[in-house]
């Protein structure tokens, strides 16, 4: 059955309009809460990264530290080694 057609218009019922328009509501607000627990693992991901990479640069600057504070150590002799 084809709804009455008034001036390049579709009729139909009320009710049958808003039960689309609630859907199209719901589905609409769900992509929107998928869009944003997208944004925010993305945005997790990136403090993962930049937290990974200051952690990396720490950790060599102090081996490189305690590499030269054991190369002094050794070359002057602090701890009392034999001459």
């Amino acid at each position: 059955m084809t709804p009455p057609r008034s001036e390049g218009f579709v009729r139909m019922p009320d009710a049958e309009f808003e039960a689309i328009l609630t859907r199209a509501a719901e589905e609409g607000a769900k992509r929107a809460l998928d869009i944003r627990d997208l944004r925010s693992l993305v945005d997790c991901i990136r403090l993962v990264r930049r937290t990974a990479m200051q952690t990396a640069v720490r950790m060599i600057t102090t081996g490189v530290i305690l590499a030269l504070l054991a190369g002094i150590v050794i070359k002057l002799k602090i701890f009392g080694g034999a001459p």
